[in-house]
């Protein structure tokens, strides 16, 4: 039972595989395409830069578990060091 499920499963996979290389288009080739679209070099209009908060201001969400983590890493990075 095990052999025809795997034989059922491998015909389905080379069928598909097939039928990819039928339509000519090979994935990479395609995934090419569309980094290549989405360079953002190649935009029009450049995007603005994310502004920098000051330190007076309250952190949220992923800023304060970012600046949570740094901390912790500065503080495991001192430990080691000493």
């Amino acid at each position: 039972m095990k052999r025809l499920v795997a034989l059922a499963v491998g015909a389905f996979g080379v069928r598909a595989l097939l039928r990819r290389r039928a339509h000519g288009v090979e994935p990479a080739d395609e995934l090419r395409a569309r980094l290549a679209a989405n360079r953002p070099g190649e935009s029009p209009e450049p995007e603005p830069e994310p502004e920098a908060t000051a330190p007076d201001e309250p952190l949220d969400g992923v800023d304060a578990r970012r600046a949570d983590v740094h901390a912790r890493a500065r503080q495991a990075i001192d430990e080691l060091s000493s």
